[in-house]
């Protein structure tokens, strides 16, 4: 790596770029808030579950108040879609959820689920509907999930099942009868079940809605060194090609890297190919909380039919020792996956309007406190998820702003920023094949190598001369300074292998 590409950027002033003049190099001091925006930055987690999941044990309070413990400012509650779960469990939940509220009243809480999407595997459903919340989402579940509609195999049918709830939603909203759904499509790759051509038509089926992806999956702590050698995956990606996969995925996509999806961990890969088509394709990450590592309560001993018969699980007890073996593979929310969502208000409406915008950042074990990047050209400024318009010829200038780690996580060491990388697309338009899952014009722009200090604020800067055509831009950062490698199935401590990425800035040239 050259010096010119591990030079640490000096120097401030933000009057020029107003002009559409040079920016000098930002210093340690650079507010990148005044270029790009001033947003509170919100840690949320939009995938967890309770004892009305038939795979998980917590009450909902607890998910709340363990959330809270770690730093969460928003949380959706997503049990899983069951025949059961749709017969008794919806009311309950929602009476457990109005008590979380009224318990917490400084966090920001949904009543989700997650959803069994037909013809495929996995998303987070997510909307308000008041006093009808309970209502809509059983009539949601009732008719579109693959559990109570025999729809789980991949075929045409399903898929168009999977795109009639989608329209469902944006009917529902436009009729006022729910307002502000979301959609986001959870561990894509873990089975392969959802194709690329599936994705880009969720998209395109309710563009508002379906917003983009868990760029890493929850069950981080799954990889971690069993005693007995019988380990887990991070994010349970031990898997191979199943008949309801798509045939065109390669082995390596089944695994995860550094924690992260293969969609999103390569450089030009699945997400890119969205990203090129200009397609606005937000990555998130959370926990999947079913079963937290280190959690000092378990699950009382029950009939194996008990969940079928109940719906619902009773409270877990307190053993007063942690658990750290298998089914143990989760976080609480804000534990270790964080999902920033850049908010102009603290509210509901306000994370909605960040998710839905894309202002949103994810990282693992705290490996940054903070992050913000904008992009400025043509007198002009942009940040995470936005555009910007320039004309043909000019300078574009991507600023990033990062707060170094301070604190211990909970491997119990202050995680160490060695690397930020700027990756750069161009943006080619539609594809001719929905299944395309690659760019080939995507690589990484620039990496820069931070000096370390506890806390330290970094600024860097990588300047586009003289563009030509649009482009996307995004950023990630690691403690390690190679490229995302497999996580080894069984041995995989996720503390060890840390990554950040950012949602990309789009710019148009005209």
């Amino acid at each position: 790596m050259t010096t010119d590409r591990r030079r640490f950027l000096k120097g401030a002033g933000l009057a020029a770029a107003a002009a559409g003049a040079p920016l000098p190099a930002p210093s340690e001091s650079f507010d990148v808030s005044r270029l790009c925006g001033r947003y509170q930055w919100l840690v949320g987690d939009h995938h967890t579950h309770s004892q009305y999941s038939y795979d998980a044990m917590y009450r909902i309070d607890q998910i709340a108040r363990g959330g809270r413990a770690h730093g969460a400012d928003w949380i959706v509650f997503t049990d899983h879609g069951h025949a059961e779960h749709e017969k008794v469990s919806v009311e309950p939940t929602e009476a457990d959820f109005l008590a979380a509220r009224r318990k917490y009243p400084d966090l920001l809480l949904w009543h989700g689920m997650e959803w069994n999407v037909p013809g495929a595997e996995h998303a987070t459903v997510f909307f308000q509907a008041g006093r009808d919340q309970a209502a809509k989402l059983r009539e949601f579940e009732r008719a579109f999930d693959w559990r109570l509609t025999n729809s789980e195999a991949s075929s045409p049918a399903n898929e168009a099942l999977a795109l009639r709830a989608l329209r469902w939603l944006a009917a529902e909203e436009q009729a006022k009868r729910i307002h502000a759904p979301v959609v986001l499509i959870n561990h894509p790759l873990r089975n392969g079940r959802i194709a690329p051509h599936e994705l880009r038509a969720y998209r395109d089926a309710a563009p508002n809605i379906v917003i983009g992806m868990e760029g890493a999956p929850g069950a981080q702590a799954d990889g971690f060194p069993k005693p007995l050698g019988n380990g887990g995956a991070r994010g349970g990606y031990a898997n191979s090609a199943g008949p309801n996969s798509w045939p065109g995925f390669p082995a390596e996509a089944y695994r995860s890297y550094g924690g992260w999806d293969w969609a999103t961990a390569k450089v030009g890969g699945l997400w890119d190919s969205l990203l090129a088509e200009g397609k606005p394709w937000w990555i998130t990450t959370n926990s999947d909380s079913h079963y937290n590592r280190g959690d000092t309560l378990v699950r009382p001993q029950v009939a194996d039919d008990w969940y079928d018969t109940h719906g619902k699980f009773p409270d877990p007890v307190d053993t007063g020792s942690p658990q750290l073996l298998a089914p143990y593979a989760d976080f609480y929310p804000g534990e270790f996956s964080r999902t920033y969502v850049g908010v102009t208000r603290r509210s509901l409406e306000g994370v909605l309007e960040g998710l839905r915008a894309g202002r949103v950042w994810g990282v693992h074990g705290g490996l940054v406190q903070s992050l913000e990047v904008g992009a400025y050209g043509g007198g002009a400024a942009a940040t995470l998820g936005g555009r910007l318009r320039v004309r043909r010829g000019s300078d574009v200038t991507l600023v990033v702003s990062a707060r170094l780690a301070a604190r211990p996580h909970g491997g119990g060491s202050v995680p160490r920023l060695a690397r930020l990388d700027v990756v750069a697309g161009p943006v080619t338009g539609a594809v001719t094949d929905p299944d395309t899952m690659t760019a080939p014009g995507t690589k990484v722009a620039e990496s820069f190598e931070p000096r370390w200090a506890p806390g330290r604020q970094v600024v860097f800067r990588h300047t586009f001369r003289n563009v030509r055509s649009p482009f996307y831009a995004r950023v990630r950062g690691s403690n390690g300074t190679s490229e995302p490698t497999p996580d080894v199935i069984g041995q995989a401590n996720p503390f060890e292998d840390l990554w950040m990425y950012a949602n990309p800035i789009f710019v148009d040239v005209c």
